[in-house]
């Protein structure tokens, strides 16, 4: 129904964590390489605990084999340089979300490729840096699935 994509993730474990979060709300996660890690890192399968197996995960060589091979609906970038509150989107299945590494957030290369709008920000305090990177997958994707009344979790 949706796509989150990592863009040259770092941290294993936040990529354990998201891959738990794909298995349980449906969404198809995305390595765009180069990682920091391998998906056998002992990390990560330690915070994805036995959820990889129930979770769709694809690797991507880069950003541009990633559009080529998805075609998503529609692209969102999450960013502390984004002008957009997540929440003032009307999202659609098929929607997909970029997050950059956990040190350096997404290039300026790629966020200039995208309209503004589609440049989005989780609100924080005045002066806060950014939030962890599994914590704003999660916000982001919970806010998309309950768009679409949590289609397919039986509740």
């Amino acid at each position: 129904m949706f796509h989150i994509a990592l863009y040259e993730p770092e941290i294993p474990p936040n990529t354990g964590n998201i891959i738990r979060l794909c298995a349980n709300t449906g969404a198809d996660l995305h390595i765009i390489h180069p990682a920091a890690f391998t998906l056998d890192d002992k990390k990560l399968r330690r915070a994805g605990l036995d959820y990889r197996e129930f979770a769709n995960i694809n690797e991507h060589r880069n950003f541009e084999d990633f559009i080529t091979t998805v075609n998503p609906t529609r692209l969102f970038a999450l960013s502390t340089k984004g002008q957009k509150n997540y929440s003032e989107i009307n999202f659609v299945a098929g929607d997909a979300f970029l997050f950059g590494p956990e040190t350096r957030g997404l290039p300026d290369s790629i966020l200039e490729t995208l309209p503004t709008d589609k440049v989005l920000r989780i609100p924080m305090l005045a002066d806060s840096r950014s939030l962890n990177l599994s914590n704003t997958a999660a916000l982001v994707i919970y806010e998309a699935w309950r768009q679409q009344n949590f289609k397919g979790s039986g509740a």
